[in-house]
C-alpha cells in the first residue's frame, strides 16, 4: 500500500469517514487560538490530534504536560515556574511548562487528573493570559494556546464536583470526540500497513493473522495495534508473522479464561471458591468476561474491593487497574 499524503496528513492513518472529518477540523482549528478539548478513549491518539492542531499553525513550541504525573508539593513549581529560594531547595530561578510554552501550545494531557488547586490557577490563566511563579509577587503575562485531552466524561465529573464546572465550561469552546479503533475498522488494515513499515519493512502478515486482527476490537486503540506489531516484529525473525506471533489477548479473545486464571499471574493468593466465572461462549470477548467477573465478585463483597480481589485472586493493584480499565465505579 503506497503512502497517500491525503490519508496521513497530519500523523492520522485511515480513510473512515471519522479521520477525513477530524483532519478537516484540525484545518480549522489552526485557524483559532481558542481553547480545545479532545476527548475519546486511551490509545485513540488525543496527542496525535494535539500536534496536528499545533502543526496546523506552528507558532512557538508545542509542551506537552502529563497531569497524571503532577502530584505532591512541587506540581505548582512545575507548572509556573519559582524564584530563588523560595522554598529549601530551590537554589536559582526555574522556568514552568507554562512559560516554556509562551508562544506556542501547551496541551493537558488527561487534565481530569489535575489537582483541584491547580484547577484554579489554570482557570486564572486562561481567563487572564498571567500567571505568578512559586514565591513570585510579581504576575506574568503569557501568550499560549491550551488544548487539553481526557478519556474521562468531564461533563459527569463537573456535575460530581470532582472537576470545576468553570474550568469545564472554559476549556470546551470547541470540543474534538476521537472514534475507538472498533468504530473504524476499516481503517485497520492501512494502520498494520503503516506500522509494519515502521517497525519492520520485511515483515509480512499471513492472512490468518490478518483476519484474526481485524476481528478483534482492540479495547486499547491505535496505541494497543501500534504495541502488538512492534512486539510481534521484535520476536519473530522471519519475514512471515502468524497467529501464534499475536498476543495471547489476540489469539484467546473468543474463547477467554476466567479472570482469575487470565490475570492471577504473579499473584499472591489463590482464588476463593466463592464466585462462579461465567462458562465460555462462542463469540464471547475476555474483556466482557473480566468486567462481568469483576461485578460479580464486587456485589457478592457488597462492594469491598479488597475481599473481591481475594475472591478473584488477584491482587489489588490489579483490580484497581481492571476497575478503571472498565469504567466501573464502586
Amino acid at each position: 500500500m503506497e503512502r497517500s499524503t491525503t490519508a496521513w496528513s497530519h500523523g492520522l492513518v485511515g480513510q473512515s469517514p471519522q479521520i477525513c472529518e477530524i483532519r478537516r477540523l484540525i484545518e480549522k482549528l489552526g485557524r483559532t487560538r481558542a481553547p480545545v478539548l479532545l476527548l475519546g478513549e486511551s490509545g485513540t491518539g488525543k496527542e496525535v490530534v494535539a500536534r496536528a492542531i499545533h502543526a496546523a499553525n506552528p507558532a512557538g513550541e508545542f509542551v506537552p504536560i502529563d497531569c497524571g504525573a503532577l502530584v505532591g508539593p512541587l506540581v505548582e513549581s512545575e507548572l509556573f515556574g519559582h524564584t530563588k529560594g523560595a522554598f529549601t531547595g530551590a537554589a536559582e530561578a526555574k522556568k514552568g511548562l507554562i512559560e516554556v510554552a509562551d508562544g506556542g501550545t501547551a496541551f493537558f494531557d488527561e487534565i481530569g487528573d489535575l489537582p483541584l488547586d491547580m484547577q484554579v490557577k489554570l482557570l486564572r490563566l486562561l481567563q487572564e493570559r498571567e500567571f505568578r511563579p512559586v514565591g513570585s509577587l510579581r504576575q506574568h503575562k503569557v501568550n499560549i494556546r491550551v488544548i487539553a485531552a481526557t478519556h474521562h466524561d468531564l461533563a459527569r465529573d463537573a456535575a460530581r464536583g470532582t472537576f470545576r464546572q468553570d474550568l469545564y465550561y472554559r476549556l470546551n469552546i470547541v470540543s474534538l470526540r476521537l472514534p475507538p479503533l472498533r468504530d473504524r475498522k476499516g481503517d485497520i488494515p492501512e494502520l498494520i500497513e503503516h506500522f509494519l513499515r515502521r517497525f519492520g519493512a520485511e515483515h509480512k502478515l499471513t492472512t490468518e493473522a490478518r483476519d484474526a486482527m481485524l476481528a478483534y476490537d482492540w479495547p486499547g486503540n491505535v496505541r494497543e495495534l501500534q504495541n502488538c506489531i512492534e512486539r510481534m516484529v521484535a520476536l519473530n525473525t522471519g519475514p512471515w508473522l502468524h497467529v501464534a506471533d499475536l498476543p495471547s489477548s489476540l489469539q484467546n479473545h473468543r474463547t477467554p479464561e476466567p479472570l482469575a486464571s487470565a490475570v492471577a499471574a504473579g499473584s499472591e493468593t489463590a482464588p476463593l471458591p466463592l464466585l462462579r466465572t461465567p462458562p465460555r461462549q462462542r463469540g464471547l470477548f475476555l474483556a466482557d468476561v473480566e468486567k462481568d467477573t469483576i461485578l460479580k465478585a464486587l456485589e457478592a463483597t457488597g462492594g469491598d474491593r479488597a475481599k473481591a480481589a481475594q475472591m478473584l485472586g488477584i491482587g489489588r493493584t490489579t483490580l484497581y487497574r481492571k476497575l478503571k480499565e472498565y469504567k466501573i465505579d464502586n
